[in-house]
């Protein structure tokens, strides 16, 4: 297809090779090594990006501060990155990442915690980690 990637192993070329939007933002999926789950979503920019892979530290844009955030560095809870991937068509990527306590700062291990049911009713069943 003409919108996939071609990755050619060369160094950097993340840079030029992922799909960023007119405001630099670029979605980012938080997922737990070992388990799969899905902890959080939230957006990079190529400086977040950039950060992340040299620091090893899951690193992300705060649209609503702004400016750059490293994921728990307030907590203590940081994300360390185990796999920087992105899908075929490079316009979203994806932190496998060792998390040691919640992803949510309602202190919930994932962000995504709230269930929708069939009949629509909304149901929150995961636990706050103390």
């Amino acid at each position: 297809m003409a919108h996939d990637i071609t990755p050619t192993g060369t160094p950097g070329e993340f840079i030029n090779l992922l799909h960023w939007p007119a405001d630099g933002l670029i979605p980012v999926i938080a997922q737990a090594h070992g388990t799969n789950e899905i902890l959080m979503f939230a957006y990079a920019t190529r400086e977040a990006l950039t950060q992340t892979l040299s620091t090893g530290i899951a690193t992300y844009f705060s649209r609503s501060r702004g400016s750059i955030w490293v994921k728990g560095e307030t907590s203590g809870y940081k994300q360390r990155i185990i796999t920087v991937r992105t899908d075929c068509d490079g316009d979203c990527v994806l932190y496998e990442v060792d998390a040691p306590g919640p992803a949510c700062h309602q202190l919930r291990r994932s962000c995504f915690s709230n269930r929708i049911d069939a009949d629509g009713s909304v149901h929150c069943d995961k636990p706050i980690i103390g």
